[in-house]
């Protein structure tokens, strides 16, 4: 592991790493905040998964997150959103390839070498930072925004027992049944719908629901609300009745003006959970 940056940030220290990744096959940088209490022992910790087009530093720069870890002792680890580098598949789009992994573990060509960020985010980076930080493995919990909610989303469901809380801003709750979804899952899993459904939020809250505690916000002005679909798991959250608050904000937007208002209301709910 390379450190390629550490800078003192509201007591801890935000500093930036990479590392040769076995589950995508390539470089992999990443950011992890560390509170003042880390330096005493093991803390917890919250992921924060991004969203397209993005790195692991837009969430580290834009969403605020720093002071409100740092009030309650919480360490955040700030992933890449897709493998990236010479050799590694891309496309002219976007929404498809690098920076737009989809938190999946591709099973088709040119993706399947590198598009593994499901394998990645579940096991190859948590093992590492463990290994290499002061973090308590038994309690974390996991956040995202729009992709990265939907990928927050389905590793909470799709990990049962590993998280504590989970939530998501704007999050693509119905991928299958979206634009933001259907292009993606085809090309990263294939044709066959029933691959899609373990990386479809609502489809999975239908079949398992949710055992640990669930909040989202989604703004009513956000441009992208049909392609997200935020009724689709609340009629399945309704049905499956879980511990889940999920909120339309007025007039708030797709932007990370829109992410650091509402941090602090999310870094709070996770505290709760993270020291029950």
């Amino acid at each position: 592991m390379e450190t390629l940056s550490e800078n003192r940030c509201f007591g801890g220290v935000q500093g930036v790493y990479r590392h040769a990744s076995a589950a995508t096959d390539c470089d992999m940088t990443f950011g992890l905040f560390l509170p003042q209490e880390a330096q005493d022992g093991p803390v917890p910790v919250l992921w924060y998964l991004s969203g397209l087009t993005c790195t692991h530093e837009n969430a580290m720069v834009k969403a605020g997150a720093q002071q409100w870890a740092a009030e309650q002792g919480i360490a955040l680890v700030f992933p890449d959103t897709s493998p990236r580098g010479e050799g590694v598949a891309d496309d002219d789009a976007y929404d498809l390839g690098q920076g737009a992994g989809f938190y999946v573990n591709a099973t088709q060509d040119p993706w399947a070498p590198h598009f593994r960020m499901w394998d990645y985010v579940a096991e190859d980076l948590p093992a590492l930072v463990a290994r290499e930080f002061p973090i308590d493995a038994d309690r974390q919990s996991i956040s995202g925004h729009s992709m990265g909610g939907h990928g927050a989303l389905t590793l909470a469901m799709g990990l049962p027992g590993r998280f504590r809380s989970v939530s998501a801003f704007s999050p693509i709750c119905n991928p299958s049944a979206a634009a933001w979804g259907r292009k993606q899952l085809s090309a990263y899993l294939g044709e066959d719908e029933g691959a899609w459904s373990p990386h479809d939020a609502s489809l999975m809250m239908r079949a398992k629901g949710l055992a640990i505690p669930l909040l989202t916000d989604t703004g009513t002005a956000d441009q992208f609300i049909d392609m997200l679909r935020p009724e689709a798991l609340a009629e399945a959250a309704m049905a499956r009745r879980a511990n889940a608050t999920l909120r339309l904000q007025p007039g708030y937007d797709h932007s990370y003006f829109f992410v650091s208002t509402f941090m602090e209301d999310h870094v709070a709910f996770h505290a709760e959970a993270l020291y029950a």
